[in-house]
């Protein structure tokens, strides 16, 4: 059975990952070392909250390569489906550090200033390091930008809905974490701006706080996606469609009448369905033609598992729509 074309794009998406979040931690890194130090000197808490956001981005892309790495063990007799939703574990892991440190720490911060203001010194430095934060955040995004619209274009659908829809939870984390972060640059701008221009540090706390709202509701996205994955996502129609396509296209497949296929981890899919097989063989032979069906879809590396039944007389058939 040839493989459904989402389940191809994301393949290819899903090998992309690990350089992905390897480009992206050390992109962090980088930055969240600059906008501590900047914060020290400055004592801005836009970049108090910059810099607890960049921590945070830091310590996810470490839990993300773990996902990365364990997720796509293969499978033995101990986990007939192998160990893909440890992906969506680890990003979950991932999503409530980003909660915990990022949001809480800046939100936090943001009170404490609006309680008892501290004056912001060295605005320059301020600046020059949200310029070269945008710069690293702005490479790190574009590389999950691009492995994102490709999946996109293949699967013909818009950018935001391939990054929402896709079974790779790595690729999701780091384009909406790259994006949350440019979006959180422009406000620590803005804050550190209207306190240089006013004198008044309340600006700089809003925009503290506001960093901390917008990381609160990206990790709030994050965690309810992998939450849904773990409950078990089925594919979208597209995919089932194509799969029961496939299935009737098999030579010894006389009609489908039930069909179940949901996500096991990124481009993992279990498959389930109820067949009738053309001719009128006897039970042993019909075992064994099931058999070796369940194992001709399983050497497709998409598919952590099959199991396949057979149709009880009565069943109505399913019936592919229209191409």
């Amino acid at each position: 059975m040839s493989p459904p074309p989402e389940t191809q794009s994301e393949s290819v998406g899903a090998g992309e990952s690990f350089l992905t979040v390897v480009i992206a931690f050390v992109s962090n890194l980088l930055i969240a070392v600059a906008k501590t130090g900047a914060a020290t000197v400055t004592g801005s808490a836009s970049l108090v909250a910059e810099a607890a956001h960049s921590w945070a981005d830091t310590g996810n892309e470490i839990l993300l390569l773990i996902a990365e790495r364990r997720a796509h063990r293969p499978r033995d007799s101990r986990h007939p489906q192998g160990y893909g939703r440890e992906a969506y574990i680890w990003s979950m892991f991932a999503a409530f550090g980003l909660f915990a440190v990022g949001a809480a720490v800046s939100v936090q911060h943001g009170i404490s200033e609006l309680l008892s203001p501290e004056p912001a010194t060295d605005y320059g430095i301020a600046y020059a390091v949200l310029a070269i934060a945008a710069v690293l955040e702005g490479i790190s995004f574009l590389r999950s930008y691009q492995q994102a619209k490709r999946g996109a274009v293949k699967r013909r659908i818009s950018l935001l809905r391939q990054v929402f829809r896709t079974s790779d939870p790595t690729l999701r984390a780091v384009f909406a974490e790259d994006a949350a972060a440019l979006v959180g640059l422009a406000i620590a701008f803005v804050g550190v701006l209207l306190h240089q221009v006013t004198g008044s540090a309340t600006y700089d706390a809003i925009g503290s706080i506001l960093v901390g709202v917008l990381l609160g509701v990206v990790a709030i996205v994050l965690i309810n996606q992998n939450r849904r994955f773990l409950l078990g996502q089925a594919v979208d129609d597209a995919v089932q469609q194509r799969v029961l396509r496939d299935l009737l296209a098999h030579g010894n497949i006389d009609r489908v009448t039930y069909l179940h296929v949901e996500y096991t981890g990124p481009v993992q899919l279990f498959l389930v369905a109820a067949v009738d097989f053309a001719g009128d063989d006897v039970e042993s032979s019909v075992a064994v033609a099931l058999r070796q069906l369940e194992n001709e879809l399983e050497r497709d590396p998409r598919i952590a598992e099959a199991v396949l039944t057979l149709s009880a007389p009565g069943d109505a058939d399913l019936v592919p729509d229209a191409p």
